[in-house]
């Protein structure tokens, strides 16, 4: 019989000052067997920079969801569709191979990758040939120490606050907070 996928909930909070995107967000995060809190905790933290594109891309009428992860490589991390079901972002976390990179780009209007962990730099000087020639892409690093430090305020039932301020991010929680400086490769 196979292992499910353990659901979290969370609660978000979102002040994105440099946006001026205010709101709330109530999500449900299936975290698949073989994913770890700190990849579930960096999809959660790519939905929340992210989340002001409901409004400045899609006027309030789109959806901004967590895809089905790990269990359908096919399916983004993260994505942002409007309401005529046209894929307007398409976010990955961790060290994607690249033609699911350039298929993605064929597939949405803009492609982001947040990668993480101590394997992100060897994984970057592999592959960075490969994705500088994707126009649509970006991709992101986030600090070695942040993905732990993420994993430490993964709760079942999360109540979560993330302020975001001249392109930092900070992720708050009863159990504490995770100050993050993502770093732009591409």
């Amino acid at each position: 019989m196979a292992i499910k996928s353990t659901i979290f909930k969370a609660n978000l909070q979102i002040a994105d000052i440099d946006h001026g995107y205010y709101a709330d967000h109530a999500l449900t995060l299936a975290r698949h067997p073989s994913e770890t809190d700190e990849r579930m905790m960096v999809r959660l933290v790519a939905l929340a920079i992210h989340a002001h594109e409901l409004q400045d891309t899609c006027h309030g009428d789109g959806t901004l969801a967590f895809g089905a992860g790990l269990s359908d490589p096919e399916d983004p991390d993260v994505s942002l569709t409007d309401f005529t079901g046209r894929k307007r972002i398409w976010i990955e976390v961790g060290q994607p191979e690249d033609k699911p990179m350039a298929k993605a780009c064929s597939k949405a209007d803009a492609v982001f990758v947040y990668a993480f962990g101590s394997a992100a730099d060897v994984w970057w000087r592999g592959i960075e040939t490969k994705l500088t020639r994707l126009d649509k892409l970006q991709v992101w690093r986030l600090p070695t120490e942040a993905a732990p430090a993420l994993a430490a305020l993964a709760e079942r039932s999360m109540q979560l606050q993330a302020t975001i301020q001249e392109g930092e991010i900070t992720l708050s929680s009863t159990q504490g907070s995770v100050h993050i400086v993502p770093l732009r490769w591409k």
